[in-house]
Order: structure tokens, then C-alpha cells, then sequence
């Protein structure tokens, strides 16, 4: 018997997993309020050296003081990094007459000033990340993925030894804890060290959520969990743009996106552990347990698996052995899947954050174009609720990662003056992202077999993280060559797209529970075997 049986037995796809859902989405909702935080969190308004106060300038307009205190850019922008050594009086005459000496220029000696129109406060503001300072500035954000990447590679072994519910609870709990410090944060050094541990701890929710909920659901409604899972993200995308717009101080903002966790912790009790875990670590009570629970809630009192005949499965299966992340490598299957999904993952948090984190350049306020790049991810998951279906999980994620890479390539050529066009190409580069993301966490779910799934998404979010922490650094690259970032994130996605085609498709396969499921060849389910009260997936409201 396989658990896709147990679960038509308990009555498929009801409210029992729809309840679970409901949860597992509103937790996955602070994911995005924090992996996408550093675009409020650090923002450098525009800026200028400060100059001291002088006798001379007390007849002068402010206008005035910077005409006579700070070099302008070709633009005719005041510089943001340098000024004067001493006043050239002589531009009140003529501004057009830029000193050629650049002797008399020098960086800012007195700090800098900043324009508090948008943001009250951010972390450059704080302790000027600006200039000379501007990597540190980029670092935080990177810092805050090196944490996610750890916690990937700790919370996707934990979770397959200890359990996913009892994992995701820690998750949430530290990911409280910490984000709560960092909100106190006296000095740089404390807010990295903490915005680190943040990501550690927010690893486990990111990484769990999803498995969890898809080791609930039947063949047919596994796009549907996915797409669902994923909607909730841009839910959270949204409300980030809408609490930084409410909140412009960066200690208050911290706590906005923090507090929601206190929420998902209460709510979680009422959560069960996964009983595909519990029985293939032979813990049949407790997976009995949960399914006579979920049988009943679904309306099937008729439910009579008994404990025994789950346990005969987990003996079948041999199941409840030892396994690492060395158990990914050691089949040729296994093998294949977890270099090919490696690279895709890579190279989806890479393109993904790299657009996320740029929300500047297009005509656009920071807020909206927040609020947009989440709105118009919705959609584009919409999109991937039927391509997955019809033309396969392998098709849909080699394409919209090829097609996200190619918008950011023709941004490269659409020139600065064409906002419009450019937003345009942006949202629909964002969109094509998103997809790929979406896609990717179902995908790589229905690639590992139940007994290396957690181990799998952790080694597969590693890599991302990986690429996370990447993203914001390849900015620094502009120094180099203005359009050298551009470049970097479309020839990293298009290369990572092509390698999706690598893997095998798992459209209508059943969920492989140990390794030899996945060495021989996959069974196809026909798209009505499996149902939710009779009702095709298809069918379901969207």
C-alpha cells in the first residue's frame, strides 16, 4: 500500500488539509517581510558631505553653500562622496565652471546629510554605510542570506531526524528571538551578528513549510498546495511594502515584520507531524493517530487502516535507516537530480533577488514598485497553476528562468530615458522570476523521496542561499562596468534554465518514499485516480 492510498482513504483533500494549508500559508507569510527587508532596511536616501558653518556663508542660501562646497557631477548633481577643501566663491558667478584642480577636492570630512523626505531612519543613515562604507551597507543583506544558508544545511537534517513540526516551531521561535534583538540594535556589529542568526533561524520555515504541507495532500493537489504556498509569499511581499510605507524607522519596522511570528507559533499547535515522517521512521502510533484524526475531520469514520498494516509498510520500505546529505550523491539518479537542482536553485535566488533588490531606476517610488513586483507575482503563479499541469514541472522551470534572464538582458539595452518600457520589462523579468521560484519548490519537493526530502530542500536552499547572499555583492560590480551586474544575473539564469532540462519530469508521478523509487523509473498517476471528494484539481475555485 502506498500513503497516496492512506490518504484516498481518509478522504483525499479535505478540510483536515485544507486547515493545515490555512496555517502553513499564514506562517510562510513572514518569510518574504524579512528576505526582501534590506530594500527598507538599508536604504541610502540621497545624500551630501556636511559642511561646517563659516561666517562667510551667513548672507548665502543653502543653495548657495553647496554651488560653493561640493563638486557636481557631469549631470549637474551635487556629489554624494566628496567636497571642497576650501569654497570656490567663484561658482556663484558661473556654476558651469567646474574646478579642474582636483587637488582642492577631498572625501567628506565632516559626515554626511541626508534627505529624511522618505526615510526617517535606516541603518546607512544610522551609521553612515555610505562611500568608502557603502560594502557594509551591501553586507548586511548578504550576512542575513549567509545565516539562511547555515540554517539550511542545519534545519534540512534536523527536520528528517527530529521532525518537521517540531523544527518549524523552534524555526519560529528563534526567528522571534532574534528578530526582536535586531530590532534593539545598539552597533552595526550587534544588528549583522543578529540579522545573521535571523536568517538561521528563518531557514527552517522556508524550508519546511512546503514539504510539510505536500506530505498531506494527494498526487492531484500537490500543484495546487505549491501555487497556494507560494501565493502567500506575495501576500507578504505586499504587506512589506505597505508596513514600510507606514513605518519609515528602521528599529519600528524591524518589529512590524517581526511580530506576525507570535502568531504562527500559536497557531501552529494545532498542526500535526507529517505521517509520511512518522512512518517512515516507524513511528506508526503516532502516524495512526493523525490519520484516524484526519479521517474524521474529513467526514471517513470508516477509516480502518490499522496500525500493524502501517507498520508492515514502513518494514517494506526499509525506511527508517540513517541518512545524510552524502545519501543525495551516492545513486546515479540521486546523483544526477542533485547537481542539476543544485545549479537551478542557484541560480533562481540569484536572478530572483537580484531583481527584487533593485527597485530603483524605473520611475517608480521604492514603495510601489515593492507593491507591484508582488503584485504581479500573483499572476505569474496563477500562470504556473496550469503550465505545470500541461506541458510538465521541467518545461515550466527551464523556460521561466531563461525568460527572466532574457528581460534583464534587454534592460541592459533599453535606455535610462524609456522609464516606462523599462518598468515594463522589469515586472514582466520579476514575473518570469517568481514563476521560476514558485516552480522550483514543487518541483525539487516531488524529486526527493520522502525519506531524503528535508535533506534534499536543505542541500537545494543551500545553494540558494548561496545565491541569495551573492545577489547584493554583484551591485559592487558597477564600479567595474555600469552594466557588469545586469550581465551577470541574465547569464546566470539563462545558464541555470537551460540545466532544468536535465531533470526528469515528475508531472502525475507519485510522491517516491524511499530511494529505490526513485533509481527505477517513476509511475505515472492518470490525472483522475486521484481526487478530492471526486472532484479533479482542475476544477477546484482558483
Amino acid at each position: 500500500m502506498k500513503f497516496e492510498d492512506l490518504l484516498l482513504e481518509t478522504g483525499g483533500f479535505g478540510r483536515f488539509q485544507i486547515l493545515i494549508l490555512a496555517i502553513l500559508c499564514l506562517a510562510r507569510i513572514n518569510l518574504p517581510m524579512h528576505f526582501l527587508l534590506h530594500n527598507f532596511l538599508a536604504a541610502t536616501p540621497s545624500h551630501h558631505c556636511a559642511i561646517p558653518h563659516r561666517e562667510a556663508f551667513v548672507n548665502l542660501t543653502r543653495e548657495e553653500v553647496l554651488l560653493i562646497s561640493i563638486p557636481q557631477k557631469p549631470d549637474g548633481t551635487f556629489s554624494s562622496c566628496e567636497m571642497f577643501s576650501q569654497p570656490q566663491f567663484h561658482l556663484l558667478l558661473n556654476s558651469s565652471l567646474q574646478p579642474e584642480n582636483k587637488s582642492i577636492i577631498q572625501s567628506c570630512q565632516h559626515g554626511w546629510v541626508y534627505d529624511h523626505s522618505q526615510f526617517t531612519s535606516t541603518i546607512s543613515t544610522q551609521w553612515d554605510l555610505v562611500c568608502e562604507q557603502r560594502g557594509l551597507n551591501q553586507a548586511t543583506a548578504t550576512f542575513f542570506f549567509i545565516g539562511v544558508t547555515v540554517g539550511a544545511r542545519v534545519f534540512g537534517d534536523l527536520s528528517d531526524r527530529f521532525g518537521r513540526k517540531a523544527m518549524l516551531q523552534l524555526s519560529l521561535l528563534c526567528s522571534l528571538v532574534f528578530g526582536m534583538l535586531s530590532a534593539a540594535s545598539v552597533s552595526y556589529t550587534m544588528l549583522a551578528v543578529t540579522r545573521t542568526l535571523t536568517g538561521v533561524a528563518l531557514s527552517g520555515l522556508s524550508l519546511i513549510v512546503l514539504p510539510l504541507g505536500m506530505e498531506w495532500v494527494d498526487v492531484q493537489h500537490r500543484t495546487f498546495t505549491g501555487i497556494l504556498s507560494s501565493i502567500f509569499w506575495s501576500v507578504g511581499n505586499m504587506l512589506l511594502a505597505l508596513a514600510a510605507y507606514l513605518v519609515r524607522e528602521w528599529h519600528w519596522l524591524l518589529v512590524a515584520v517581526t511580530a506576525p511570528c507570535l502568531l504562527s507559533i500559536i497557531c501552529l499547535w494545532w498542526v500535526p507531524e507529517s505521517a509520511r515522517w512518522l512512518i517512515a521512521k516507524g513511528k506508526v502510533k503516532q502516524a495512526h493517530r493523525h490519520l484516524l484524526r484526519c479521517a474524521r475531520m474529513n467526514g471517513r469514520k470508516d477509516f480502518a487502516v490499522s496500525p500493524e498494516a502501517l507498520t508492515r509498510m514502513a518494514t517494506d520500505k526499509n525506511m527508517g535507516g540513517s541518512y545524510s546529505y552524502i545519501s543525495l550523491f551516492r545513486t546515479p539518479v540521486l546523483r544526477k537530480i542533485s547537481v542539476c537542482s543544485g545549479v537551478v536553485w542557484f541560480g533562481v535566488a540569484f536572478s530572483y533577488y537580484g531583481l527584487s533588490m533593485n527597485l530603483t531606476g524605473f520611475g517608480l517610488s521604492i514603495y510601489l514598485s515593492q507593491f507591484v513586483f508582488g503584485v504581479i507575482e500573483i499572476p505569474a503563479k496563477m500562470a504556473m497553476y496550469v503550465l505545470v499541469n500541461r506541458i510538465g514541472r521541467r518545461q515550466s522551470q527551464a523556460w521561466t528562468l531563461i525568460l527572466a534572464g532574457v528581460c534583464i538582458g534587454a534592460n541592459i539595452l533599453i535606455p535610462k530615458s524609456f522609464s516606462s518600457l523599462r518598468s515594463v520589462v522589469a515586472v514582466l523579468g520579476k514575473g518570469c522570476s517568481e514563476a521560476a521560484f514558485t516552480t522550483v519548490f514543487l518541483y525539487t519537493s516531488e524529486l526527493y523521496p520522502t525519506i531524503l526530502r528535508q535533506n534534499g530542500m536543505g542541500y537545494t536552499s543551500f545553494l540558494a542561499r548561496l545565491g541569495g547572499a551573492l545577489a547584493p555583492l554583484v551591485f559592487l560590480l558597477d564600479e567595474v562596468w555600469r552594466s557588469l551586474p545586469e550581465v551577470t544575473y541574465c547569464a546566470v539564469a539563462v545558464c541555470s534554465g537551460a540545466t532544468a532540462f536535465l531533470l526528469p519530469e515528475t508531472l502525475n508521478a507519485r510522491l517516491p518514499e524511499g530511494i529505490e523509487d526513485v533509481e527505477k523509473p517513476q509511475v505515472k498517476v492518470p490525472p483522475e485516480a486521484s481526487t478530492a471528494e471526486g472532484v479533479p484539481l482542475q476544477a477546484l475555485p482558483k
